[in-house]
């Protein structure tokens, strides 16, 4: 196989994912974001075996990876619908954090571009809440911030879904199969004599 193969191009995708996805996890760890915390943490087990499926070419665990990547593309799907507030959906709501705690994304206050105030009384600087600090204003806004982190991840799921179901398809013909006796068989092609 060449070095631009389905293959290559799929390990690649792979390893892409890898990498939004830890990033993601790190910011979902900072906000305090269970739900997104669980599903980041599903998600790169599941990327990890499909990438072990991809290079020993077992198309069980690329097959198990497809499946993942259509939950995962509903996730970040709803993520999105979320921080926009559509589909009756509220940013504001407490369904990320699974109602265990008041944090929100942690762009939320740390965004780029973003200048917090604190209260101007001398008496609010006693206090440890971080209600009390208001964000005056941001180059982009949290919920695109967070959007963007779907879409990009939408990208390249789905492009990782085309590839892995041409890969699927050419590692069908060639999949190799276990006795239990614990030998492999190659399948035969039948040959043509002329």
């Amino acid at each position: 196989m060449g070095c631009c193969s389905a293959r290559c191009m799929l390990i690649l995708l792979c390893c892409l994912q890898l990498i939004t996805a830890l990033e993601r996890q790190v910011f979902d760890f900072l906000g305090y974001q269970w739900a997104p915390i669980m599903i980041n943490f599903f998600h790169i087990i599941t990327v990890i075996l499909g990438l072990f499926g991809v290079i020993q070419y077992r198309s069980r665990y690329i097959i198990m990876y497809l499946l993942w990547m259509l939950l995962w593309v509903g996730w970040n799907v709803f993520v999105s619908c979320l921080y926009l507030d559509l589909g009756g959906l509220s940013k504001d709501s407490d369904i990320l954090s699974l109602g265990v705690s008041s944090h929100r994304s942690w762009w939320k206050d740390n965004g780029p571009g973003c200048e917090s105030e604190g209260l101007p009384s001398a008496g609010w600087h006693n206090q440890q809440n971080p209600e009390l600090t208001t964000v005056l204003s941001c180059w982009l806004e949290y919920q695109y911030i967070e959007v963007l982190h779907c879409i990009a991840q939408l990208l390249v799921s789905l492009l990782g879904f085309v590839y892995a179901c041409y890969v699927v398809s050419t590692f069908s013909d060639e999949e190799d199969s276990f006795n239990f006796i614990g030998e492999f068989h190659h399948p035969s092609k039948p040959s043509v004599f002329f």
